[in-house]
């Protein structure tokens, strides 16, 4: 292709008004772009901010309704549901994520009841239920042994859709699971009921303060490096994405995101499929503590960063600012 030559082709012509700059903008992100993630709490009226997440709090059932219906207003079309499943109810063998009336399930039924459409996404692991911070079980060496896992998984999973979840989620990185999810699911007549398979997830750094939110800080043994992948790994994501689009997976999500945005550019080319990135709590973090020490505004920080993504090739992000940036664009 030949371009002409300066002066007769001066590329800041299109840059020099705002309308110009609107007519030729090659990215466009929405509200409909975002999903929020919330953290779930037990109790009533409870609202428990997550001291390494500014501006994030753990809701009991009846306030996370309350961001349903905020989150509708607002034009997101999807939350992302995490428990904070109480101490006592947390095992070894993670059985609470086993039962219909768990805190998770309770939340995806209220917020149907009162919001039936808007979308829930639903957390397939065990971290939250067991004792011992891991996605699943584990042996007495602290290895998650894999098949054992998977078919807890594929009955957590079966519970989150019987209680009305649009997407299930499974991220916990065992090898098959997408596969047994989608076959008992088809089985048990939830045609309609979405994987997104966190088909890239990272052994990362960045997850810090979302172990905080959901009370696990502390209780992990070891760390989970035998599941999530290296970091220094990119071929390695493109075949993890491969199986789990050869098992059934209907969107695939790349975690975390922004350090990690060449895996998705990578993954949409490959693959056209829709693509998810999760800017994690480690990346909310950094960027609330950057604006805290007057290191950057919030509002271009949060919409830059987000824009990124779309740039990248998401389909959409979850992101915590998810509430406050639909709001800078509907400003």
């Amino acid at each position: 292709m030949t371009y002409a030559a300066f002066p007769a082709l001066r590329l800041r012509r299109i840059r020099k008004a705002a309308w110009s700059r609107a007519l030729v903008a090659e990215t466009l992100l929405t509200p409909a772009d975002l999903i929020w993630p919330l953290f779930v709490t037990e109790g009533q009226g409870i609202e428990e901010p997550v001291a390494t997440l500014p501006g994030v709090s753990r809701w009991s059932v009846d306030l996370v309704v309350e961001r349903a219906r905020e989150a509708k207003a607002l034009g997101i079309p999807c939350l992302a549901l995490f428990p904070n499943t109480p101490r006592n109810l947390r095992t070894d063998d993670g059985r609470e994520a086993l039962n219909p009336d768990n805190l998770m399930c309770r939340a995806i039924r209220a917020i149907k009841d009162a919001v039936p459409d808007i979308g829930i996404l639903t957390d397939v692991a065990l971290d939250p239920y067991t004792s011992h911070g891991h996605d699943g079980i584990v042996d007495e060496r602290g290895y998650v042994i894999n098949d054992v896992t998977s078919e807890l998984l594929v009955r957590q999973a079966i519970v989150q859709a019987e209680a009305g979840s649009d997407i299930v989620a499974p991220s916990d990185m065992m090898d098959g699971r997408v596969g047994a999810i989608r076959t008992a699911l088809e089985a048990g007549g939830h045609l309609n009921v979405q994987i997104m398979a966190y088909a890239a997830k990272y052994a990362s750094a960045y997850y810090g303060p979302f172990r905080d939110a959901v009370g696990s800080r502390g209780l992990l043994k070891g760390d989970k490096r035998s599941y999530q992948m290296d970091p220094a790994n990119a071929e390695e994501a493109l075949r993890e994405v491969a199986l789990d689009l050869a098992e059934g997976a209907d969107s695939v999500m790349v975690k975390p995101g922004l350090p990690y945005l060449d895996i998705v550019w990578r993954v949409k080319d490959r693959f056209e499929v829709p693509v998810f990135a999760y800017q994690v709590s480690g990346e909310y973090a950094l960027i609330e503590a950057g604006v805290a020490a007057g290191a950057g505004e919030r509002d271009a920080l949060v919409l830059e960063t987000l824009l990124a993504f779309k740039r990248a090739g998401c389909s959409g992000v979850l992101t915590y600012h998810a509430a406050y940036a639909a709001r800078l664009m509907g400003a």
